[in-house]
C-alpha cells in the first residue's frame, strides 16, 4: 500500500509566504495602475478648456465621457478659441494610446494648434505646421484632428482634417449632411504632409457638430451607422440649445458598445447678421 507523502509544516509555511509575496506584488501593481489612471484623469481635466468662447450669434458647447473600462484614460480632446481676425478656431482630436503619455501628447497637440493658429492663414497650414512640429519632438504617438476656422460675420467655414471623423451639419431650413471632404493622414506620422482645406458657407441658422470615433464606432455599430444616427439628431436639434444637442449626441456612444472615451463639440450659429 502506497503511503501519501504529507507536506511538512515548513513546506506549508514556505508556500504561504510565497503566496503572500505574490498577493503583495499584485496589489502593488493595482495601486500603481490606479495612481497612473488618477494622474491621467487629473491631467486630462486640466488639459481640456475650462471655458468655451461666447460671442453674439454663436453658441458653443461640449461633452466628454471617459472610457467604460475605468483603467484606461484616452486622449480625446476639444478646443475653441478666438483668432486675432475675429474668426473662431474650432478643434477636436484623438490621440493614439491611453494613459499619462497620451494625455501629455494631447496637451502638446492642443498647445501647438493654439500657437500656430494665430499666424497660419488657414486650417490646412495649421495642421501641416503642427504635424512637422510634433514629429520634430521625437514622440512616437500620433493624433487625429478636425480643425476649422469659422467667421460669424459671413458664415464662412474652412475645414481641414488629419485622419479624423468628418463633422456633421444641419440648418434650420432642413438641409443636413456628413462632410466627407478629403483629408490628410494623422498628425505625427509623416513629415511634410499637406492638408487640403474645404470651404463652405453657412447661409442659414444651424449647427456644426464635431466628434471623435468613440461616439460613433464600437463593437455593435460600424462608423457609418453611428454617423447616420448623429446626423438624424443634428437635423432635429440643429436650431435648439447647443448644450442640449451635445448631450443628445454623446448618448449615441451608449448605443455603439464602445469602450473608448468620446467627445462632442457643437457650434450653433444664428445665421449671418442682417446689415442695416
Amino acid at each position: 500500500m502506497r503511503r501519501h507523502r504529507r507536506t511538512t509544516p515548513d513546506s506549508a509555511q514556505e508556500l504561504l509566504t510565497n503566496l503572500g509575496h505574490l498577493v503583495d506584488e499584485a496589489l502593488e501593481r493595482v495601486r500603481l495602475q490606479r495612481a497612473r489612471v488618477d494622474l491621467a484623469i487629473a491631467l486630462q481635466r486640466h488639459m481640456l478648456p475650462p471655458d468655451l468662447p461666447s460671442l453674439p450669434g454663436v453658441g458653443i458647447a461640449a461633452r466628454y465621457v471617459p472610457s467604460r473600462g475605468g483603467l484606461e484614460v484616452g486622449g480625446d480632446w476639444y478646443d475653441a478659441f478666438l483668432l486675432p481676425d475675429g474668426k473662431v478656431a474650432i478643434a477636436i482630436g484623438d490621440v493614439q494610446g491611453h494613459d499619462v503619455e497620451a494625455i501629455a501628447f494631447m496637451g502638446q497637440v492642443r498647445t501647438s494648434l493654439r500657437v500656430l493658429a494665430t499666424a497660419a492663414p488657414d486650417p490646412g497650414k495649421v495642421l501641416s505646421e503642427a504635424n512637422d512640429l510634433l514629429i520634430s519632438m521625437g514622440n512616437d504617438l500620433f493624433a487625429t484632428c478636425c480643425f476649422l476656422h469659422f467667421d460669424p460675420a459671413t458664415g464662412d467655414v474652412a475645414v481641414a482634417r488629419a485622419g479624423h471623423v468628418p463633422l456633421v451639419w444641419a440648418t434650420r431650413s432642413g438641409q443636413y449632411g456628413i462632410a466627407l471632404d478629403r483629408g490628410g493622414p494623422p498628425l505625427g506620422v509623416l513629415a511634410g504632409e499637406r492638408y487640403p482645406v474645404t470651404h463652405r458657407k453657412v447661409a442659414d441658422a444651424g449647427s456644426l457638430v464635431l466628434l471623435t470615433d468613440g461616439v460613433v464606432e464600437g463593437p455593435s455599430c460600424p462608423i457609418e451607422e453611428g454617423l447616420a444616427a448623429v446626423a438624424r439628431l443634428v437635423r432635429t436639434g440643429c436650431d435648439g440649445d447647443p448644450d442640449e444637442l451635445a448631450a443628445d449626441v454623446i448618448k449615441v456612444a451608449d448605443l455603439t458598445g464602445h469602450s473608448d472615451d468620446a467627445a462632442v463639440l457643437v457650434v450653433h450659429y444664428d445665421g449671418p447678421p442682417v446689415l442695416d
